[in-house]
C-alpha cells in the first residue's frame, strides 16, 4: 500500500484496491504518506552529515521504493551500512534481489520488528552493524502496526532496542495520530479488518512523546513530519486534517 501511494510499481492488486477504500475513510493519505517518506529522507540525510551516523537499522521497511535509506546516506558518506528489516518473507525475499548489487553494504533481513534479539543477533546485522559505535534506528510509520503490549508493544520495544545502542546512537520514530475518538476507532477498525487483525491502533501525540522519554530530541521537536526540517520543496498538502503523521528524532545519551 505504501509503495502504490509513494507512485511505485512494487505493489499488488489487493494493495491498490485497499488504498481506493482507505482513501474514502481518510482522503488525505497519499499526501501523508508522501510526506512521511520525504520527512525519512531529511532524517537520515541530517543524521549522517551532522552526527556522523554510518549504521541504520529501518524497522518494518517494506518493500524498497524511491530513494531509500542507503541511497539517501550514500549520498553523504562512501560507506553507510544499512539492515532493512521485514516481517513478510516475498518483502525480504524481493528485497534482496533488488539489493543484491550492494549486498556488502546493505541487506534486508526478515524478522518481527518486535523481536529485537532476533534482529540484533541475526548473522547479516552482527556483518554489517558494529554495535560499539552509533548506529540510528529507524521505526518509521510502523509503531501503528503493532497492538500495544507491556512486552511488545511500542514502548517495550523502544525500551529494549535502546538497551542496545552506545550513546550517541540515534531513534528516528513517527506514527499515525490523531486526537480525534472517531477518526481513531474508524480507521483502526478498518485496518484491523483489512489485515486480517494484524495492526495495532491511531494513537494519540501524548503516546508517541512517551517513546521518547530519556532523549535528547533534535529540533523541532515532535511535530507533524512534513514541518520537521523542511528543505525547499513545497510538501504535498493534505486534503484533510483527521490524522497526520507525528513524531521526531532523537539523539541517546
Amino acid at each position: 500500500m505504501y509503495d502504490y501511494y509513494l507512485g511505485g510499481k512494487d505493489n499488488f492488486a489487493a494493495d491498490r484496491a485497499a488504498v481506493d477504500e482507505l482513501d474514502k475513510v481518510v482522503p488525505s493519505t497519499r499526501a501523508l504518506a508522501v510526506n512521511n517518506r520525504q520527512f525519512m529522507q531529511r532524517a537520515v540525510r541530517a543524521l549522517a552529515a551532522e552526527h556522523g551516523i554510518r549504521q541504520f537499522l529501518d524497522h518494518g521497511s517494506g518493500l524498497p521504493t524511491q530513494n531509500n535509506v542507503h541511497q539517501v546516506a550514500q549520498q553523504v558518506t562512501d560507506e553507510p551500512h544499512v539492515v532493512y528489516i521485514d516481517i513478510d518473507p516475498l518483502v525480504s525475499a524481493h528485497g534482496r534481489a533488488l539489493l543484491v548489487e550492494d549486498e556488502r553494504r546493505t541487506t534486508v533481513i526478515e524478522a518481527d520488528m518486535r523481536d529485537t534479539e532476533a534482529i540484533f543477533s541475526h548473522p547479516d546485522t552482527v556483518r554489517l552493524i558494529d554495535f560499539s559505535q552509533p548506529v540510528a534506528v529507524l521505526f518509521n510509520s510502523v509503531f501503528h502496526c503493532i497492538p500495544d503490549s507491556e512486552t511488545d508493544g511500542p514502548m517495550a520495544v523502544v525500551r529494549r532496542v535502546t538497551e542496545r545502542l552506545v550513546p550517541g546512537s540515534c531513534m528516528v520514530m513517527c506514527q499515525l495520530v490523531s486526537e480525534d475518538a472517531t477518526i481513531r476507532d474508524s480507521v483502526t477498525k478498518f485496518m484491523d479488518e483489512t489485515t486480517h487483525g494484524n495492526w495495532g491502533r491511531v494513537r494519540q501525540e501524548k503516546d508517541v512523546a512517551e517513546w521518547f522519554e530519556g532523549m535528547d530530541i533534535l529540533d523541532p521537536g515532535l511535530v507533524e513530519v512534513s514541518t520537521w526540517r523542511p528543505n525547499n520543496e513545497a510538501p504535498p498538502k493534505q486534503e484533510t486534517a483527521e490524522w497526520i503523521e507525528y513524531g521526531g528524532v532523537a539523539v541517546l545519551r
